[in-house]
């Protein structure tokens, strides 16, 4: 009994031994996955890491050559600014340079940009670049922000018994004007009339004006406000149509064609202001489009002229230009200005009318008158907004 005892005992501690193997091969199998399932997770990991970090990279170059592109862009573009008059003219030139205040804008926002993402290449130079360029936009607009000229409390006042007695006062020296392309005629008589009268225009000058139109003017009721006109003479020359002048005081030394120019005719008209006269024109130049190459300058170098002539001047419409033109500049000379650049009351952009982006409806006028209160009014129908101020004369 004792052997059958050693028998068992033997049996029974080779079965222990045997379980012993059993969980310690079963627990170096499970380290060895783990071990493996780590390593997977921390492989994958890195992989994210990797492709996080690439993604960045790509990023950030793609923004580095945009800014940079962005930024040579702009300094072209100030450098077509520059260019004289005569060669401002040239193809997609006067385009480019009517956005020259967004650039500014655009200048402010890759400075900013490059200020704060510290990965950009070559930040440091871009933001330089960046601020020069915002210090060159200001100076050049510098007139939209500081007031230079304003109208009189006295002129403001006139406005205001204005819209008071309902009629303006056509015998004092201040007067609320307004210039507007139609579109071919294509704008909504109705609200020019009701524009006309609400805000007490006492001056209307139009551009791209059709007879269907001035029939439309007519049966809308503009004669009880603006009683006296007169349309410029139709040329195989006219650019969209003829421009109209319209007046609630007498007309004096009335004109179809003030001067020979080589787009619509300008329609001219003297004006009493308390015992200073004061001549008007609506002008319409030729856009700057690549098919009008030269007609473009030729036609603003025409209205130039008038520098030389005498009477106080006050032109008005639609001049396809901005102050960022050379042919624009040219055309004021040291003798006239623009409203716009003189009031230090921001840009007042006209076209196109639903979003709009360039100024070049302008109100010009000789240093001894003085425009103020600018506004812009949208009139159904047109590519462009109407513009409104306050004219006083001194």
């Amino acid at each position: 009994m004792r052997q059958t005892g050693k028998g068992e005992s033997k049996g029974g501690n080779g079965s222990e031994n045997e379980a012993e193997r059993e969980i310690e091969d079963l627990g170096a199998r499970l380290d060895a996955a783990g071990a493996r399932h780590a390593g997977h997770i921390s492989h994958t990991s890195l992989d994210q890491a990797q492709r996080g970090m690439s993604r960045r990279s790509t990023i950030l170059r793609i923004l580095t050559i945009a800014l940079w592109l962005a930024t040579a862009i702009i300094l072209l573009a100030m450098l077509l600014r520059m260019l004289p008059n005569g060669l401002d003219g040239k193809r997609y030139v006067p385009i480019i340079v009517a956005l020259m205040p967004w650039l500014g804008f655009l200048s402010a926002a890759i400075t900013v940009v490059a200020l704060a993402v510290r990965r950009i290449g070559g930040r440091a130079l871009l933001a330089v670049i960046g601020v020069v360029c915002v210090v060159v936009q200001i100076g050049w607009h510098w007139g939209y922000i500081e007031l230079r000229r304003t109208i009189s409390g006295n002129a403001r006042q006139a406005v205001a018994q204005a819209a008071a007695d309902g009629l303006p006062d056509t015998s004092d020296k201040y007067a609320r004007i307004m210039t507007f392309n139609t579109k071919q005629g294509a704008a909504d008589a109705g609200r020019i009339v009701e524009t006309v009268k609400n805000e007490h225009v006492e001056i209307l000058a139009l551009q791209e004006v059709s007879w269907s139109l001035l029939d439309r003017l007519n049966k809308a009721g503009i004669a009880s406000y603006l009683p006296y006109s007169v349309a410029a003479q139709q040329t195989w020359h006219d650019n969209g149509g003829v421009n109209v002048l319209y007046s609630a005081a007498p007309m004096e030394n009335v004109k179809q064609n003030l001067i020979p120019v080589e787009s619509s005719s300008v329609p001219a008209a003297t004006i009493d202001f308390a015992g200073t006269k004061v001549r008007f024109g609506s002008v319409h130049p030729f856009s700057p489009r690549p098919s009008n190459q030269g007609l473009w300058n030729r036609s603003l170098d025409s209205l130039a002229q008038l520098q030389h002539y005498d009477s106080l001047y006050v032109l008005m419409g639609d001049f396809n230009s901005t102050w960022d033109h050379a042919s624009f500049r040219y055309l004021l000379g040291d003798r006239f200005l623009d409203s716009g650049e003189q009031a230090g009351e921001g840009l007042h952009m006209t076209y196109p009318a639903m979003l709009p982006v360039a100024e070049i409806d302008h109100i010009v006028h000789d240093k001894g008158v003085v425009v103020g209160d600018l506004e812009t009014k949208y009139i159904p129908g047109s590519d462009h907004r109407a513009l409104l101020a306050t004219l006083e004369v001194r």
